[in-house]
C-alpha cells in the first residue's frame, strides 16, 4: 500500500534572514535575520531544512497563506547568489521577498519596516540589490547600534548581557512585522510596524 503524498503548497512569498552560516556566528549582531527565520519557523512549526540554491528553507503556512522562510548560506556578502535563483525558480517577485537583516543606524532594539531603499551600506543588502536588479523589495531592518569604531568586532560580536532582553524583543516585534505583512498587508504593516517600533521600550 502507498501513502498518500500530501501535495506542497508552493510559496507566495519569501521572508529572508540574512547572516553568516556556522556556530561561531549564531546570534551574534550580524544574525538577528536568522533569528527572526528560527522564531518564525517556530511559531508556525515549518521546518527550515531543505537545502537548495546554496540557503537552506522549509515551506508551510504563515496567517493563511503559503510562505518560504530563507536562510543564505553564502555569507552575508553574497546573500543574493541564494535569494534571486530562489526567487526565480518559485516565480516570487521582489515586492514579495521579505528580507530581514541588522542596521547599524538604527538604535539599539528599534524595528523598521520600509518598501524598498538603497543598501544603506550593508553589504547584504547590495548583494541583493545586485542580483535582483532591483532596490525595489521590503525589508525589515533590525536596530544594532553604531559603534564609534572596530564596527567588523561590533556586528560579529554577541549581545550584551544588559542588551539580551532588548534584542529579544526586537527580534519578537520583526517576527511579529512579518506576520502582520500578510495578515494587513505592506502599506498597513508599515504603519503599525514602525510606530510600535519609535520607541524601543515599547
Amino acid at each position: 500500500m502507498f501513502r498518500k503524498r500530501v501535495p506542497v503548497v508552493p510559496p507566495e512569498w519569501l521572508f529572508v534572514g540574512l547572516g553568516n552560516p556556522g556556530p561561531e556566528y549564531a546570534h551574534t549582531r550580524h544574525n538577528v535575520g536568522f533569528d527572526v527565520i528560527d522564531l518564525l519557523a517556530s511559531r508556525h512549526r515549518i521546518k527550515v531544512g531543505i537545502a537548495k540554491h546554496q540557503s537552506v528553507y522549509g515551506i508551510g503556512m504563515m496567517e493563511g497563506t503559503a510562505v518560504a522562510l530563507v536562510k543564505p548560506l553564502t555569507f552575508m556578502n553574497l546573500s543574493g547568489r541564494a535569494v534571486a535563483p530562489m526567487a526565480k525558480s518559485f516565480g516570487i517577485p521582489p515586492e514579495r521577498i521579505v528580507v530581514i537583516a541588522d542596521d547599524l543606524d538604527l538604535v539599539m532594539g528599534r524595528v523598521r519596516l520600509k518598501p524598498k531603499g538603497s543598501s544603506g551600506g550593508h553589504n547584504g543588502h547590495k548583494s541583493l540589490i545586485q542580483h535582483l536588479g532591483t532596490e525595489d523589495y521590503p525589508r525589515l531592518k533590525l536596530g544594532i547600534g553604531r559603534p564609534g569604531d572596530a564596527t567588523i568586532d561590533h556586528v560579529l560580536s554577541k549581545f550584551h548581557p544588559d542588551e539580551r532582553v532588548d534584542a529579544e524583543r526586537m527580534i519578537a516585534r520583526a517576527a511579529d512585522g512579518c506576520e502582520a505583512i500578510l495578515r494587513e498587508g505592506l502599506e498597513r504593516a508599515i504603519s503599525t510596524v514602525n510606530g510600535k517600533s519609535a520607541d524601543p521600550e515599547n
